[in-house]
């Protein structure tokens, strides 16, 4: 075992999907291999690498299913539901699963898992909780306090599915809208805007905003949310930069070559929630979610398919939380979007790909709320955050997740086994995760001169304000009441969504408060530690990463005039010498393989 030199490392990428046999011609003649990093990606174990990344994605995408369903459903009397909640949980993990391969195949581009987000669930928390029937408590000090009736004499099963089939119809509209707002390019004309004081306190925000309910998960049992939270620091962190020798082969004219892994870095999710389930197992601890663990069998195959159980129900107030879901989740989406191209060292993504991004997005939302969901798919920041903890990235992996979690979507019954994740490990998991994106809304600052009292202001008021109203909208006497219910709904859900009020301010001042580009940090996507070869090189294969594939991208001259901004303009597909781009040169994500090889001061990866 061998440690890499302790400094900073940018995230490395590995190969996309496309045709992994052809990395090798690429590279020089491999001399000195201690030189080239890369070469341990170029040989066998490259597929094997990516489906234990993509599993551990998966981990973190199911902890966020289960979480996110837990959440929505903590209220519902026994015998509830008509159907078997693992259903439920298999529809969420197929239509995640489609909306994460169209994703990363056509829309924009980005390794991102496709998931249910806060931003689906406050609107879905506030449209039910106004359906249910409440209780009126009176504590001593007169204040008036609304609970949810938990009593089955209460709701019965016709109310309950009635509220999750408003919710489903909810969903269906929110991505109606998200799609018909990336189809108009609206996010194209946005995001220019959208600079380091506006995507920062969005993401700090979206770091803080799960802080309870992740602290709600792990009381189930302290103990082993804390041994979780440790295992994951100290595999990503303290033994992050440990090489170990992965195998050895002797090449025909060349002497034995070791290849060294950070197997620690690269396992910090996997080898963590393993450890801990066991020993949740072992000590015969009962941490399990109740409310998914039904004791109804599910099927073992199943074909999900719209109007399953009923059709989605459009009410008015569905509509005005459906309204909101897509403001909130196209702006998480948006901010996820930033966040990914900077931790892999891309330039800030181009309007055309952020219109393709929302648009497709909002197709997977309508087909979840379609198949009777009650959360829509959303870019996942808790896979981001995983991705940091990596410090890889790939299109590869996220097909695999992709592919993965649609072929769990065709069985109910292995879907089911998922609900017995203890509840400690989904905190510990998402708590860690999300630490990662603050930290990430942290470091953005730097791009922006800090120090000015114009950036001040904006970064403390939007990052307060997004905090403050939700918890005041929470913990109010009275509920916002206009006297019009569909705008009542459409109030309570903006207000109490962090992440859309910390971008939404941040947008306003950073806008309307007068300040130059150097103030306000634009123009400065990458890393200052980027040499000016390395930012103009990053900036071409950014250009060309983000384009379609060339089967889909010799259809844009097909499409109407009104929907060209989904496509690469001219300028983007050209290269530095004017000519457009050959075939194959998009296949990578990030800049090819023998430009990243001589870099070894910056990557986890060696071979010897």
């Amino acid at each position: 075992m061998s440690r890499s030199p302790l400094h900073p490392s940018p995230l490395l990428s590995v190969s996309s999907q496309d045709a992994p046999a052809r990395l090798p011609t690429q590279l020089p003649p491999l001399q000195n291999p201690s030189s080239h990093p890369w070469a341990s990606w170029c040989g066998p174990t490259t597929w094997g690498l990516s489906c234990l990344l993509a599993l551990q994605h998966f981990l973190v995408l199911a902890s966020l299913l289960c979480a996110s369903h837990l959440l929505l459903l903590h209220n519902l009397p026994p015998g509830g539901l008509s159907y078997s909640p693992a259903q439920l949980l298999a529809s969420s993990f197929f239509s995640c699963g489609v909306s994460t391969v169209l994703q990363t195949w056509m829309g924009s581009r980005l390794p991102l898992v496709q998931a249910p987000s806060l931003e689906f669930l406050i609107p879905a928390l506030v449209l039910t909780n106004q359906k249910l029937p409440l209780t009126t408590k009176t504590p001593g000090n007169a204040s008036l306090s609304l609970r949810l009736c938990s009593l089955t004499s209460c709701h019965g099963l016709e109310l309950w599915n009635t509220s999750l089939r408003e919710v489903s119809g909810a969903v269906v509209v929110s991505g109606l809208l998200q799609g018909t707002i990336g189809l108009l390019g609206v996010p194209g004309r946005v995001f220019p805007y959208c600079g380091p004081l506006v995507l920062a306190p969005s993401l700090v925000v979206a770091g803080l905003s799960a802080h309870k309910e992740v602290a709600q998960f792990c009381s189930a049992h302290w103990g082993l949310a804390l041994l979780l939270i440790l295992l994951m620091v100290v595999c990503s962190q303290h033994l992050g930069s440990c090489q170990v020798p992965l195998c050895s082969w002797r090449p025909a004219s060349a002497s034995s070559t070791h290849i060294y892994l950070p197997v620690f870095r690269l396992l910090s999710v996997l080898t963590p929630v393993a450890c801990v389930w066991i020993i949740s197992a072992l000590l015969g601890l009962s941490v399990n979610p109740l409310h998914l663990s039904d004791s109804t069998e599910a099927p073992w195959f199943w074909l999900p398919h719209p109007g399953e159980w009923d059709w989605p129900l459009l009410t008015p107030k569905a509509l005005a939380a459906g309204i909101s879901m897509a403001l909130a989740a196209s702006t998480s989406s948006l901010g996820c979007y930033a966040l990914c191209g900077q931790l892999l060292h891309l330039s800030p993504p181009p309007p055309h790909a952020c219109s393709r991004g929302l648009s497709l997005e909002g197709l997977g939302s309508v087909l979840a709320g379609l198949l009777g969901s009650p959360l829509g798919t959303a870019s996942s920041f808790p896979n981001v955050g995983t991705m940091s903890l990596f410090q890889t990235g790939s299109r590869r992996v996220a097909h695999l997740v992709g592919l993965f979690c649609m072929g769990l979507g065709f069985s109910p019954r292995l879907a089911q086994l998922f609900t017995n994740i203890p509840l400690p490990v989904l905190g510990g998991v998402l708590g860690v995760t999300q630490a990662v994106v603050l930290s990430a809304g942290f470091s953005s600052f730097h791009l922006a001169d800090i120090d000015s009292g114009r950036n001040v202001f904006i970064v403390g008021f939007s990052i307060f304000m997004a905090l403050l109203l939700p918890r005041w909208l929470r913990e109010a006497p009275v509920l916002l009441n206009t006297g019009w219910s569909p705008l009542d709904m459409s109030l309570r859900s903006l207000l109490a969504e962090p992440i859309f009020l910390a971008g939404l301010l941040g947008f306003l001042l950073e806008n309307t408060i007068s300040g130059t580009r150097v103030e306000r940090g634009l123009g400065q996507g990458l890393p200052t530690c980027f040499t000016a070869q390395e930012t103009q090189k990053s900036r071409e294969n950014s250009a060309q990463e983000y384009g379609l594939p060339s089967a889909i991208n010799n259809l844009c001259s097909c499409i109407p005039q009104p929907l060209h901004c989904l496509c690469p303009m001219p300028e983007d597909t050209e290269d530095e010498e004017g000519r457009p781009s050959k075939t194959g040169e998009t296949a990578n994500l990030l800049p090819d393989s023998e430009e990243l090889c001589p870099i070894a001061n910056r990557e986890g990866f060696r071979s010897q």
